[in-house]
């Protein structure tokens, strides 16, 4: 065997050093987080849950090892079998995983228990870039697309059955992939402004335009006035459409939102208003096209009807398709209700520990909010504030500064593919990566919604490390294999 063919020459060694930084330093932080000042454990303490995190950061490496001994064509070859076995085992823990915290997303083994759901991010990204590696693949048009959303979705529903939110949300980040490998940038701007509808919809819902909310709400309003303007900046700058015609539109709407403000003979319902101004805009835009045989403005008709629709439905998705405790959290990241001792305790200790940290911290198992155990949850989903509080500012911006070179590496391992199947997974691992880093942190400093995600390599527990370590040494193994003989 030769150099080239030995993986431990070709391995990527400076992704192997950050992915040793990121779990000694989450190992550490465990110990941190979960030490007792009445009793001073070892760190290899096995009742303690940093010697439990210290055997599975042991079966990790292994899992790892035995990843690298692995003929790297079989990902390739094996991705629909690895993914739809998970899509099997998905389906079989909605039915025998034991409800806990409110979702059976568990399978209990012993003393051992694992999350599925660690385990399809990985699967979901080894058939997403089977798929689109396939020969003459192109992501140039909606229909290329749809094969693309089924195999995101499945795993999506399965989890979101299973009571799992936060997981699911993870598989939104395999729109970034999909950007970088050519899907136009209207599908990221259409999933933007959704998010903006809903925030705008649901915070602003409940504030009347009038004394009485029977005149409609500031939530409609506010979100009809952000789809004219989205029509208004597109057909002016995009398609140069005529000054004049656009002068005689904006004149109408305006001048029909001052007749209902100025009247004073009939009771009016602004958000009727708002939807029947946004109607017209539309029935404009069709007519353009039927006469003018402009196709894109067929586009903003349709995503304008649909913006409608996805406004008017806001507040059913947030009552009726949320729980409870989910709404909470919404609520209270946007500031429509205080839960200091509720859905918003959380993230408010947190901030107070990270705070208490200042620029130094207060040294490692100094931490008096953590030791105290005054956040919940602080050696899993918000670990990060350990880090804050112990180590201050210089300590979280090295942790996060860590997770960046991971991330440019992985980026750079992604560049140097010859591969199209290994360039395509490289991405999905750096997107996941990714979007785990933004909303953990996130949502400890206030930031994100509480959706209950661990911090990779970071948080305590089994199923994460394991999943993150086998996807990222899955990546390692294809980049490894570039070196090897023809």
């Amino acid at each position: 065997m030769s150099k080239r063919d030995n993986v431990l020459y070709a391995l990527d060694w400076l992704a192997v050093l950050y992915f040793l930084l990121l779990v000694t330093m989450g190992w550490l932080s465990v110990y941190g987080s979960s030490y007792d000042f009445d009793f001073e454990g070892s760190i290899f303490d096995f009742e303690q849950r940093s010697g439990k995190q210290f055997v599975w950061i042991i079966t990790a490496f292994v899992l790892g090892g035995a990843t690298l001994l692995l003929d790297h064509r079989i990902f390739n070859y094996f991705a629909y079998i690895i993914y739809f076995a998970v899509i099997l085992l998905l389906i079989l823990t909605i039915f025998i995983a034991p409800e806990i915290k409110g979702s059976r997303s568990w399978l209990v083994l012993g003393p051992v228990s694992f999350q599925p759901a660690e385990l399809a991010k990985m699967a979901t990204s080894l058939a997403l870039a089977k798929y689109m590696s396939q020969y003459n693949y192109k992501l140039k048009t909606w229909k290329d697309l749809i094969p693309l959303a089924l195999i995101i979705l499945l795993p999506f529903t399965m989890i979101i059955l299973q009571k799992e939110t936060g997981s699911a949300l993870v598989f939104v980040a395999f729109l970034i992939m999909l950007y970088r490998e050519g899907m136009k940038g209207t599908v990221l701007l259409l999933l933007t402004l959704a998010i903006v509808l809903f925030i705008v919809g649901i915070k602003y819902s409940i504030v009347p335009i009038t004394d009485d909310i029977n005149n409609g709400t500031w939530g409609l309003i506010m979100a009809m006035g952000l789809i004219l303007i989205i029509q208004f900046v597109y057909a002016f700058f995009f398609n140069h459409h005529r000054l004049a015609a656009l002068i005689l539109l904006g004149g109408i709407i305006v001048s029909s939102l001052i007749m209902a403000l100025l009247n004073k003979w009939w009771i009016i319902n602004f958000d009727y208003v708002a939807i029947i101004i946004t109607g017209v805009s539309v029935l404009y835009w069709l007519i353009i096209e039927l006469f003018k045989r402009y196709k894109k403005y067929v586009y903003i008709a349709l995503i304008s009807f649909v913006s409608i629709g996805f406004s008017y439905a806001a507040d059913f998705l947030f009552n009726k398709m949320l729980e409870p405790h989910q709404q909470i959290r919404i609520k209270v990241l946007l500031n429509m209700e205080d839960d200091l001792t509720g859905a918003g305790y959380n993230v408010n200790q947190s901030k107070i520990a990270i705070g208490s940290g200042g620029f130094l911290g207060k040294g490692f198992l100094n931490g008096t909010q953590t030791k105290l155990k005054y956040v919940p949850e602080q050696d899993t989903d918000f670990i990060f504030c350990t880090v804050g509080e112990e180590h201050g500012f210089i300590g979280s911006v090295l942790v996060l500064l860590v997770y960046w070179l991971l991330l440019m590496r992985i980026l750079a391992i992604a560049e140097r593919q010859r591969e199209d199947f290994h360039r395509i997974y490289a991405y999905c691992v750096a997107s996941i990566l990714f979007f785990h880093l933004m909303i953990n942190v996130g949502m400890v400093l206030g930031l994100m919604p509480v959706i209950g995600i661990p911090l990779p390599f970071f948080s305590y527990g089994g199923s994460s490390l394991w999943g993150f370590t086998i996807m990222l040494f899955i990546l390692l193994k294809l980049d490894a294999s570039r070196l090897e003989r023809t």
